[in-house]
């Protein structure tokens, strides 16, 4: 049965954004029975923990831990009616595992989209200081009960490609224990589980699968978990070409999770197969959304360079979907990186109020032939 064929979205969600508000409701209408507040946001938002299955092996996985990342909760409830659909794969899976997953970890972020809590603290890099309320939640659940995998859900930026050409659609990690990076026996469980992934999805995306870089983040949260003896996995959702709202990106995402739950179902904590997990390239940092080659400037020397720019994802009052509002990255020579889109400006004039494009700040000019 190839999974990919059951694909369709949510309805109820067709945004990229998702209100923490109409979540909340989705949940309690429609998945009251499966659900349970395990906290409080600092804003005092609840956060539900979805369970699904009977199954031995168990499965702790969450969503927007960071506001801006809702690929993975986008995913969840795709899957959720995926599975209503087809309900003999639903009960092969939760036969053989036990899945809690915690929607929108950070849901004062979600709600303003914003990558940090409303304490303006990053929640992935406050696992040892627990100054949030909401990792204390998180670690709690997760020592409580002993769980055999954990599938820590985040987003990527469109800078990431797998080869220089092809965006990293979807990249895998699983974490290193230490700062030699050992490849130990509980990384070898999450290798095994991200194998069998890439084995089902590298010829949906071809070359748009990557490795995410394994370097030791003392402070951050699957570091941690892994270190502390818990198989954990990395995903990131990343680019499609000419789809920021990421709804390709999603679909995907959907299929993997979908494909790695499965994966855990089947491997009950072995290794086998955990060497694909290094035929997967890792990630290069080569891309700017657009480029605007061979500039010339408004200026009494002549001057042409190149402009990149990078779209910044911005919630604006009253909208109900985010906004990309592009902004100045890099002017100079820009040689090194690659445009999602590359527009050449030879002998077109480059209109603006100052005589130079402003770094970090949202483009002003235009290009006019």
């Amino acid at each position: 049965m190839n999974f990919e064929h059951l694909y369709i979205q949510n309805p109820d969600f067709p945004n990229r954004y998702i209100s923490p508000e109409k979540l909340f409701s989705y949940l309690h209408a429609n998945l009251s029975e499966s659900i349970v507040e395990i906290g409080r946001s600092f804003l005092g938002k609840p956060i539900f923990k979805l369970t699904l299955g009977i199954g031995k092996t168990k499965v702790l996985a969450w969503s927007q831990m960071h506001g801006n990342e809702s690929n993975a909760t986008h995913a969840m409830l795709d899957l959720l009616v995926i599975l209503d659909k087809a309900q003999e794969v639903k009960d092969e899976l939760f036969s053989q595992i036990s899945l809690d997953f915690i929607f929108m970890l950070n849901p004062d972020g979600s709600e303003r989209w914003t990558r940090l809590t409303a304490e303006e603290i990053d929640l992935n890099r406050d696992f040892h200081n627990e100054a949030s309320t909401e990792i204390k939640i998180l670690k709690s659940l997760a020592f409580d009960k002993k769980y055999d995998y954990a599938l820590n859900l985040h987003e990527q930026r469109t800078i990431f490609t797998t080869d220089g050409v092809h965006p990293a659609t979807l990249s895998f990690l699983a974490p290193s224990e230490n700062e030699e990076r050992s490849v130990t026996e509980n990384r070898k469980k999450c290798m095994a589980v991200i194998g069998q992934i890439y084995d089902h999805l590298k010829e949906l995306i071809p070359n748009q699968i990557g490795r995410y870089t394994d370097e030791f983040y003392p402070t951050s949260t699957g570091d941690n978990f892994i270190k502390a003896g818990m198989s954990t996995i990395l995903f990131e959702g990343g680019h499609f070409i000419d789809d920021y709202t990421r709804k390709e990106t999603r679909k995907y995402y959907t299929i993997a999770l979908y494909y790695a739950l499965k994966a855990i179902s089947e491997l009950k904590s072995e290794t086998t197969g955990w060497e694909k997990y290094l035929e997967i390239p890792e990630n290069l940092e080569t891309h700017y959304d657009i480029i605007y080659r061979n500039v010339k400037l408004n200026t009494e020397h002549e001057c042409i360079l190149d402009i990149a720019v990078q779209f910044k994802e911005i919630l604006e009052e009253g909208k109900e979907e985010i906004s990309f509002i592009p902004f100045v990255m890099e002017v100079g020579d820009v040689t090194k990186r690659k445009g999602w889109l590359e527009i050449d400006c030879t002998g077109k004039r480059f209109v603006s109020d100052t005589k130079y494009p402003k770094l970090d700040a949202e483009v002003s000019f235009k290009i006019e032939e």
